[in-house]
Parts: structure tokens; C-alpha cells; sequence
């Protein structure tokens, strides 16, 4: 592609089927590719405005199923087949028997401990003296701060403002509760709304409205303490005859196996602990329309697993920094509803459901991958079921 152009624009009929395939066309010209399968979209352009920009069409992406997954939870209460968009061969499969695993032992059980987004803006002032004036100005300002915020949202409400000081900086956590949506447009438009009355009223000199310390789309060490979003955990007591049928191994191997691979993370200066959170995570966000940027902190939290009394596996996982949402965003899109709606996870009050469901699944993926690689299965299962030799069973 020798051609420099600038991208068409139609401001005539903007978002529209006919400005999509004009512009595919446009496209499919100036670079001799075709772009047959990305124009086959069956999402109505129309619905796309303020998902996307200069739209073309959609790409595809293969959806497996896996489950049955049996959850006992406070908001997902029952079994479920859980929708994964990946092209990586095994991976079904492989979180398909964790789930039949965890299934056959009784469910999971999960619970969301947090739920709430991040913003943290950071202040500017001449001195010390200044910040240390500013921490008080915000602890005897916080209901009007609140209500500037919230004067912005129908749904999101502030649960908290909390300044630090770094030198003559000062960095202000901002919580929200953000209901069922992922929010972070919500509390960035929150967030500068009450930084701009904070800079009007206050000594501060500027500000900027992220400074870094919420972690958003990062890891970071902070998502294991703070955390962002939903804080999740699933756990299950598995007996040890099921952990042999299912995962051809013993409950007193798999807990080795963790002891031995968690010093191999601590050397790595590795950001909690887990065998694979985001294979899981990514086909599940990618398939049920969440922001896929956000596995990166979603991805951030810890296995565990004990040997009980009676000789049986205890696992669990938890996520304290689980960003998901059943409204907003592009869940209503397509494929991407159709998916939720196979978990009853569409719509207002529904984003806890999700969480716990997404929490099982990930259970379910750490316990198949540490059964693969204490029974070393892990290559054969990539070559039976993977691109080289799939099988047809």
C-alpha cells in the first residue's frame, strides 16, 4: 500500500450501512485486499455510534462452549455453559473439564467482596505546607465534592476521596460505585467535573486528572491490595477421587506443584499468583462484549490451593480487580448480547452475577492447568486438540 490518503469522512450520512461500505471500498482500493468477511457484519451500523469510529464492518471470531459449570453464589445461583471466543486450540476443553471437575464436586462457590472504579487525579501546589492544607480542604469538602461528581451520573455515586501526598504533589483516590456498567467513562467525567470545583475553591495550582495510581489498563501491585472493579472469589472442596478422574493427578501433587511454581513467580517479581487468569478472561470478554483492555488488571490475583484434613483439594481464586459490566460499553452489540444472554447476564443487575460466573471460570481454568502439567498431559492436549493434529473426538 503506496497510497497516502486521508480516511473518507461522510458527514451526510454518517453511520450508516452505505458510509461503511463506501469506505471499505475506499479501503479495499487504495490497498488490493479484499475485505469480504469484515463486510459480512451483521451489526447494524447504525448501532455502532460511540463504540467506534470510521466503521468498515465487523471481524469474526470462533465461539466455543464450555461448562456445565455449577455455581453457587450470592447473585449467580445455578449451572451454566459459559461462551469463550478464542482461536486457541485446547483452551475449550481444557476449562471445560475444570467446570465438569467442579461440577461433579458440588459447584463453586463465590463472592463478591468489593465492587467499585477508580480514578486518581493528582494536585499541584507551590509547597509542602500547601498539600498538607489541600488533605484538609478535601476531608472538610467532601459532601460538596460529592455532589459536584455525582451531578454528572444518573448512576455512579461517590464512596470515597483519599489524598496522599508525594512532595508538594498531592494524588486523591476517587471511589465509585458504577452500578452494572464498567464505568470508567462515568467517573472520568465525575472526576473532572469535582477537579474542577476542587481547583476553583481550593489552593491547589492545577491538576491532572490521571495520575497513574489506579492502575487502569495496567498491572500493577497496588490491584492485589486496593483493587478496582469487582473483588471476586470462587473456591471449591474437591475429594481427592475426583481430582484423580478428572485431572489424572492427586490432591497433595497439585499443591507441589503451586508451592514450587510460586517461588519460580517470586523471582520473576511476579504481580500476585496463577497458572493462566487471562486465556480465560480474554475469550470470555471478547466473546460477552466487555472492554478487553481491562484483562490486564482483571488478570492480577492469586491461586490458592490446600490439601484438606481428609486428604481432598481446597482451590480457589481470588480477583480483586475484576472490570466487567452487563450495561454500557458494546455488551448490547450483536453477538455479544446473545452471549450474556446464555449466562441471564444482560441488563441492569446483573454485573455481580457476571463477576461470580467469570470468577468459576477462571477456578475451572486453574485447576485443568495444573492437572495438565502434574500429569504431564499439557503438550498432548495442545497436539490432540490444537492446530498441528485436532482431533475429531
Amino acid at each position: 500500500m503506496n497510497k497516502v490518503a486521508l480516511i473518507p469522512r461522510f458527514q451526510d450520512r454518517a453511520y450508516t450501512g452505505a458510509e461503511a461500505d463506501d469506505r471499505r471500498a475506499w479501503l479495499e482500493e487504495i490497498s488490493e485486499v479484499e475485505l469480504k468477511h469484515i463486510g459480512s457484519s451483521t451489526i447494524p451500523v447504525e448501532s455502532l455510534r460511540g463504540n467506534i469510529e470510521n466503521p468498515i464492518g465487523s471481524v469474526q471470531m470462533p465461539v466455543g462452549i464450555a461448562g456445565p459449570l455449577t455455581v453457587k453464589g450470592e447473585h449467580a445461583t445455578g449451572t451454566y455453559y459459559v461462551p469463550l471466543a478464542t482461536t486457541e486450540g485446547a483452551l475449550v476443553r481444557s476449562y471445560e473439564r475444570g467446570m465438569a471437575l467442579l461440577t461433579r464436586a458440588g459447584g463453586v462457590t463465590t463472592h463478591v467482596f468489593r465492587d467499585e472504579n477508580q480514578i486518581c487525579p493528582v494536585f499541584q501546589f507551590d509547597d509542602v505546607t500547601a498539600a498538607v492544607e489541600f488533605c484538609q480542604f478535601l476531608e472538610n469538602n467532601t459532601e460538596r465534592i460529592r455532589e459536584e461528581a455525582e451531578s454528572t451520573t444518573n448512576h455512579g455515586k461517590l464512596l470515597g476521596c483519599t489524598p496522599t501526598m508525594v512532595g508538594r504533589d498531592v494524588e486523591v483516590c476517587l471511589r465509585f460505585s458504577t452500578g452494572d456498567a464498567h464505568g470508567m467513562n462515568m467517573v472520568a467525567k465525575a472526576a473532572d467535573a469535582a477537579c474542577r470545583w476542587i481547583r476553583a475553591n481550593s489552593n491547589a495550582n492545577s491538576y491532572s486528572l490521571f495520575s497513574g495510581l489506579s492502575s487502569e489498563k495496567r498491572p500493577s501491585g497496588r490491584l492485589l491490595s486496593a483493587g478496582k472493579g469487582k473483588g471476586v472469589v470462587a473456591a471449591a472442596e474437591i475429594p481427592a477421587k475426583w481430582v484423580r478422574l478428572y485431572l489424572h493427578t492427586t490432591p497433595r501433587e497439585i499443591c507441589d506443584l503451586w508451592r514450587r511454581t510460586v517461588i519460580g513467580n517470586m523471582m520473576a517479581n511476579a504481580i500476585g499468583y496463577c497458572g493462566h487468569y487471562a486465556n480465560g478472561l480474554s475469550a470470555l470478554f471478547i466473546a460477552c462484549g466487555q472492554d478487553v483492555a481491562n484483562v490486564v488488571n482483571s488478570a492480577v490475583g492469586v491461586t490458592d490451593y490446600e490439601v484438606t484434613e481428609s486428604g481432598d483439594l481446597y482451590a480457589s481464586v481470588t480477583l480483586p480487580s475484576l472490570t466487567v459490566g452487563t450495561v454500557g460499553g458494546g455488551v448490547a452489540l450483536g453477538s455479544s448480547r446473545e452471549c450474556l444472554d446464555l449466562l441471564g447476564c444482560f441488563g441492569a443487575g446483573k454485573a455481580r452475577k457476571f463477576a461470580e460466573i467469570a470468577a468459576g471460570t477462571v477456578l475451572a481454568g486453574e485447576l485443568s492447568f495444573a492437572g495438565a502439567l502434574v500429569s504431564s498431559e499439557f503438550v498432548d492436549a495442545h497436539e490432540n486438540y490444537g492446530r498441528n493434529r485436532p482431533s475429531q473426538d
